[in-house]
């Protein structure tokens, strides 16, 4: 059985329900070490008195917070633990509230909440039940490993689900990414956006997607480990400028639809980067080749 890498109770009005909440997640990637180049010698980090140039246990180390000036405040673990809301072992909803409302940037981390015990499980079932009958979810705080979260808990099937999400002066104005183009007028090149949009349209199945790149990655040291040649060949996109937009687009359309119906053509766009290889590529490619061989 997982271990719940925190526990506490979950707040609503004047009824507490005990639980524990569990990661629902695992990201899966290869683990690299640090070594120096050229030797076998793996790079440590060490915490060390910058003045001393000693290392320093970790039971000695405090914190301390740049009020400006070269001054710092030093604040212990202690305290810190001694402010947090609820001492730490409580989820507070303040309300419930439709989920749709939500925009999804406000989601962080999503986290599985189980009952702590069988002799207060119908309390949680309760909640469960009362949240999936009126298709809300509860807001809520909590503090956990020394930050406060804001978090909604929501039903889904037995299980209820706690999104951690970020506060609103958390997420950055959009208007940070520079300057963003106005509405596009109605007009051919809107029309078949839409059409590609629709040719490419299906239901979410999340089992039809993997992460490609640790599995290159994987095959990239298992190579090296056999002593393979390592050729590397593939070209970077080029934008498409807006005289060749409209062909694109249709290129596109064409080549949605017929993958839909059965016929899994390749498109004119991948084909023609297929065919533009580089000099310098080509001659890698060739050569590589021919030493195989």
């Amino acid at each position: 059985m997982a271990r719940a890498i925190w526990s506490g109770y979950i707040n609503f009005g004047l009824v507490s329900v005990p639980v524990g909440l569990f990661s629902a997640t695992k990201e899966h990637e290869v683990d690299f070490h640090q070594f120096q180049r050229g030797t076998s010698d793996r790079i440590r980090n060490k915490r060390v008195n910058e003045r001393t140039g000693r290392e320093v246990d970790y039971d000695k180390i405090v914190k301390g917070h740049d009020v400006g000036g070269g001054e710092y405040v030093i604040v212990e673990q202690e305290e810190l633990a001694d402010i947090a809301p609820g001492r730490s072992r409580s989820l507070e909803i303040s309300t419930f509230v439709d989920l749709e409302e939500i925009d999804p940037i406000h989601f962080q981390k999503t986290y599985y909440l189980g009952p702590s015990d069988e002799e207060n499980a119908s309390s949680y079932g309760l909640l469960r039940d009362a949240l999936a009958k009126t298709n809300r979810a509860g807001i809520a705080t909590f503090v956990m490993r020394g930050k406060e979260y804001l978090a909604s808990i929501r039903a889904d099937g037995k299980v209820l689900k706690l999104h951690t999400m970020y506060f609103a002066d958390e997420i950055r104005d959009p208007g940070e990414v520079g300057t963003l183009p106005a509405k596009v007028s109605q007009g051919k090149q809107l029309s078949m956006a839409v059409d590609l949009v629709e040719a490419m349209s299906g239901a979410w199945k999340p089992t039809e997607y993997k992460d490609s790149y640790t599995e290159r990655v994987q095959k990239l040291v298992e190579d090296k480990r056999r002593g393979k040649e390592i050729v590397f060949n593939e070209e970077e996109p080029e934008a498409t400028s807006t005289t060749d937009l409209v062909s694109a687009l249709r290129a596109s359309v064409e080549a949605a639809r017929s993958r839909r119906q059965g016929g899994a053509k390749k498109s004119p766009a991948k084909k023609a980067a297929s065919a533009k290889k580089s000099p310098a590529k080509k001659t890698a490619k060739k050569a590589a080749k021919k030493k195989a061989a």
